[in-house]
């Protein structure tokens, strides 16, 4: 064996302006699908556009093309391919069990019950904060945003038709709760793998987030209450809140048995059944008690049918929306979700493992001249993660990975790293719709998150998160050295 060939083999190395073409097209096909384009050549181009899941796949090809560009080889991109897919695949089944458990509770009269108690106890004046507390204790019990969502969050949305609130002003109110549980939770997989990432330990991670995190949610429910007594969610119509309630009544035995399936779910988790096991706990609760109350129309059969195809209604409820909200789940139902994750996880698994990703965040890197602008730069680039790795667990293992040297290097706490990751990387993920989050938040409330009846704007908690973090990194609050002194304080004794 010679020298050269005893020399180890170096992966070729992307420069920035190849990792730039890539997202630019990424990027650019993206943004067609959600930007309506009006007059002239581009409205031609783009026309009939209105999803994402072509452009993402352009998106793939982009990357790959420019890979074997750069000098990998198909065998070395597959794999990659694979390789991030992969890492995907509990996001995969949870989709799909959660589609199962949706099609299941509708079917046995879960989620029914849970919108006619809704819509008798929840009046429109505090309907947007309830909403917002319900589905954060929700989350903060279980650790998931998904769940959450998937279950209450649809009940939550079936009432505010009732009521006459804005559905899309709801579904702020619940991505709200959902997120805020998520990233506090001590049982949510974001809320475990940002310390993870950064060295530190989840409950320090979390009792350094909640100076910022308290400050934002307090501004959220302060937002939502000025909304509902200000009647700006919608007409709040009471009587139309009770002809839906009685439509439902007449199409399923409404049972306050009925709602114990979600407690089910919740309890499990809390005592820290994992969470697919802890779903399926919820499948065959609901399932059982549907069989019983539900009068022979739920029955094992219908119950398998509505766990692939979802439930469908036999008559109308008489208002389209809510018909649409029942006529839901299933694991049909979240294959939009499922591809369009398996498609981004193709392009994120293209763009870390040749070093695209990795290329741009060197550069970014040297914006960070203080503590608080390594906090800025390090939440901006698991936004940019989010909308062009379009998976939150990547927008927290990449930034992370790429970031912890320079905290070490200003002599920072690791918690100042996992706080930045989360206050982005988790609750912005929600507002791509091309990310995997925003894909399931399509899927399950039936809502996108921009254009005509987007949530974006509402989910106020997703967006001022990151806001007000780097807004306290300035002022000192949300920096601390390796001894957790808050750098403010530190700065101030001197």
């Amino acid at each position: 064996m010679n020298a050269v060939e005893g020399e180890k083999k170096t992966a070729p190395q992307p420069k920035l302006w190849q990792a730039l073409t890539v997202l630019f097209v990424t990027i650019a096909v993206m943004a067609s699908s959600i930007v309506e384009v009006e007059g002239g050549f581009l409205s031609k181009l783009f026309m009939g556009v209105d999803e994402v899941h072509g452009p993402m796949f352009i998106g793939v090809c982009a990357a790959a093309v420019m890979a074997l560009l750069i000098g990998y080889k198909w065998s070395d991109l597959e794999k990659m391919m694979l390789e991030g897919i992969y890492k995907a695949l509990q996001s995969i089944i949870i989709l799909a069990i959660v589609g199962i458990l949706v099609g299941v509770w509708i079917d046995a009269g879960v989620v029914p019950s849970m919108i006619y108690y809704g819509l008798k106890i929840l009046h429109p004046n505090i309907f947007l904060i309830a909403v917002m507390l319900i589905c954060s204790i929700t989350s903060l019990a279980t650790g998931t945003s998904w769940g959450t969502m998937g279950t209450m969050g649809a009940a939550m949305l079936g009432v505010s038709y009732g009521l006459g609130i804005s559905p899309a002003i709801t579904a702020g109110a619940v991505l709200s709760g959902a997120y805020f549980g998520d990233k506090m939770s001590p049982l949510s997989d974001t809320t475990n793998l940002a310390p993870a990432m950064a060295g530190t330990d989840v409950m320090t991670h979390v009792k350094f987030m909640m100076l910022p995190t308290g400050i934002t949610y307090a501004v959220c429910l302060v937002f939502f209450g000025i909304l509902g007594f200000t009647g700006a969610g919608g007409s709040a119509d009471m009587s139309q809140a009770q002809a839906l309630g009685e439509a439902i009544a007449g199409i399923f035995t409404i049972h306050p048995l009925l709602v114990l399936p979600p407690l089910v779910v919740i309890v499990s988790i809390a005592l820290k059944v994992p969470a697919i096991p802890g779903i399926t706990l919820g499948i065959f609760s609901g399932g059982l008690l549907g069989m019983l109350f539900q009068r022979g129309s739920c029955t094992l059969g219908t119950l398998l049918v509505a766990s692939y195809g979802g439930y469908q209604l036999d008559a109308s409820t008489g208002i389209e929306a809510v018909d649409d909200l029942l006529c839901r789940g299933g694991i049909e139902g979240m294959l939009f979700s499922i591809s369009l994750t398996i498609l981004a996880m193709m392009f994120g698994g293209i763009m870390e493992g040749t070093g695209m990703m990795s290329v741009i965040v060197e550069k970014i890197k040297k914006l960070a001249k203080s503590p608080a602008g390594l906090v800025t730069v390090t939440e901006a680039t698991c936004l940019f993660s989010n909308a062009t790795m379009p998976e939150q667990y990547i927008s927290i293992i990449i930034p992370g990975r790429m970031y912890a040297e320079e905290y070490d290097k200003m002599d920072l706490h690791p918690a100042c790293l996992s706080n930045a990751l989360e206050s982005s990387g988790t609750v912005t993920s929600a507002l791509v719709p091309w990310n995997t989050c925003g894909a399931y938040i399509n899927s399950t409330l039936g809502l996108t998150a921009w254009g005509a009846g987007g949530y974006g704007v509402f989910a106020m908690f997703n967006w001022l998160m990151p806001l007000v973090n780097i807004a306290m990194a300035y002022l000192g609050l949300t920096v601390a050295d390796r001894n957790n002194v808050r750098l403010a304080k530190k700065k101030q004794a001197k």
